[in-house]
């Protein structure tokens, strides 16, 4: 657990410590080999699979390093990939992220493992001077955000967030028309994580598979016991792990619709959410059903709505909407006036992003050295995490109240009081939710943007969730000792 004090080669970076994003000295731009890029990749299920066919695809780019607990999943994955490498370079399996951080040659890692490790990889990895590309949610809860937003601040290296419409031109080109008033001032930026799922059922407490690290996989998550619906990907829906769909693909479209918003703006002042795990049965923790909304200093507002709950006609819904305060509204790529079901295709020019897809523009901001060349820097994604955080927190502290299209409690929102209501009349009618079920009403929560902490109303309880505990070993620095 002495990474900091393993990297004696790690050098000052205060001439850029007043920058917002600042070049490293740690690592500095790549070089030799014609700027060869040497890579790790933390987990290897899932989106595991996808980073590895990300940096195939890249020139010159090497696969250094495979790092898993799992014994089975670690050896196929290194026979696989040494066999498509055919020759160009030799890959080495490990199972504790360490062991490939320690390596002075290594240039960067990319995290696609469950959210708990997130944050500590990367404030690992920055603090040994490599590059980062995480997976979202960048972290798993506020506190561990704002440590690893202090780490490319001390360490300076490049962070790109897992959220790739970060690289999408299109999609900011949208937002710099919005923030410029194209269609006049943006009252509510909305997203969508509406996916069918189905219920995880309950797996008896056992002991670990052989083959599974157990002290490695759990790494800062406190957890006593195992149970099979923890790995492979199950974790997702259980708190100490995962963070539900909101911050799960949710991510994604949070971190759209606050981008939308004006630039100025970082966490909201208000959050709350309500929702519900309905049908399944399960031993999961998370909500399949939310509707969640958050209001920004400016008066701008993120709405979310997750559905999960499979049914017939279910409607797919991963996208965001844009309402305006003259009553127009963008869906789906088209315009509406106030009051006009007749849009017209939104037609914007491209935006500013580094090119090259999420993996092209991570190697070209480390070969540069330039942090600030990220689609989807610490910043954008600390603030997008929060937002979910915050949402989550409010639906955790919530109480149970009967199924009724009143249940939310919004005050004169009238915006947030129908869009709920479009979402109770699909439990209701769609999904056949009866009205023995309860739905779980979060609080109105307030957050101070400027110290991270909330205030007013439940403030105590929510400010709990702020930060988990670690275990041993595997703790999350200070901020101001990262």
């Amino acid at each position: 657990m002495t990474l900091v004090n393993r990297r004696t080669f790690l050098q000052s970076t205060a001439a850029g410590a007043g920058l917002i994003l600042t070049g490293t000295a740690a690592s500095g731009a790549v070089q030799g080999a014609n700027d060869r890029v040497r890579i790790a990749v933390a987990g290897l299920n899932g989106r595991g699979k996808s980073h590895i066919d990300g940096w195939f695809g890249q020139d010159n780019v090497e696969i250094a390093y495979l790092i898993d607990p799992d014994e089975k999943v670690l050896a196929k994955t290194v026979k696989a990939v040494q066999e498509r490498a055919n020759g160009k370079f030799k890959v080495k399996g490990v199972r504790d992220v360490r062991e490939a951080l320690d390596d002075p040659n290594l240039d960067a890692i990319s995290v696609a493992t469950p959210n708990h490790w997130h944050s500590l990889i990367t404030i690992w990895a920055a603090q040994a001077g490599k590059h980062v590309y995480v997976e979202k949610p960048m972290s798993h809860d506020v506190v561990e955000g704002r440590v690893a937003v202090e780490a490319q601040k001390k360490y300076g290296v490049v962070i790109q967030h897992g959220t790739q419409r970060r690289s999408d031109a299109g999609i900011a080109g949208l937002h710099e028309a919005i923030q410029a008033g194209k269609w006049g001032k943006l009252k509510v930026s909305y997203g969508y994580c509406c996916k069918p799922r189905g219920g995880i059922g309950f797996d008896k407490v056992s002991s670990p598979p052989e083959n599974l690290d157990w002290n490695l996989w759990r790494g800062p998550a406190v957890i006593d016991e195992f149970h099979a619906n923890y790995h492979p990907y199950d974790w997702h829906w259980f708190w100490k792990t995962g963070n539900g769909d909101l911050n799960n693909q949710g991510t994604h479209q949070l971190d759209v619709a606050r981008w939308a918003i004006d630039k100025d703006q970082t966490h909201p002042v208000r959050a709350m959410a309500l929702g519900g795990r309905f049908q399944w049965g399960d031993q999961g923790e998370t909500p399949n059903t939310m509707f969640a909304m958050a209001e920004y200093p400016n008066g701008q507002y993120v709405f979310f709505n997750v559905r999960n709950v499979n049914y017939k006609g279910y409607e797919h819904q991963v996208e965001n909407e844009y309402y305006f305060e003259d009553g127009g509204r963008i869906v789906r790529g088209m315009y509406y006036p106030k009051g006009s079901d007749k849009g017209e295709k939104v037609k914007v020019d491209r935006g500013d992003v580094t090119p090259g897809g999420n993996w092209g523009s991570f190697i070209t901001a480390v070969r540069a050295n330039d942090p600030s060349m990220a689609n989807g820097n610490v910043h954008d994604a600390h603030y997008a995490c929060v937002l979910g955080h915050l949402m989550n927190n409010s639906y955790r502290l919530g109480e149970q109240v009967p199924f009724n299209a009143k249940a939310g409690k919004f005050g004169d929102n009238k915006d947030a009081a129908e869009h709920f209501g479009r979402l109770h009349d699909i439990m209701e009618k769609g999904v056949g939710v009866k009205d023995s079920e309860k739905y779980t009403v979060g609080p109105m929560l307030t957050f101070d943007p400027g110290t991270e902490q909330h205030t007013g109303d439940h403030a105590e309880a929510a400010n709990t969730l702020l930060k988990d505990p670690n275990r041993k070993g595997f703790e999350i620095p200070d901020a101001a000792k990262v």
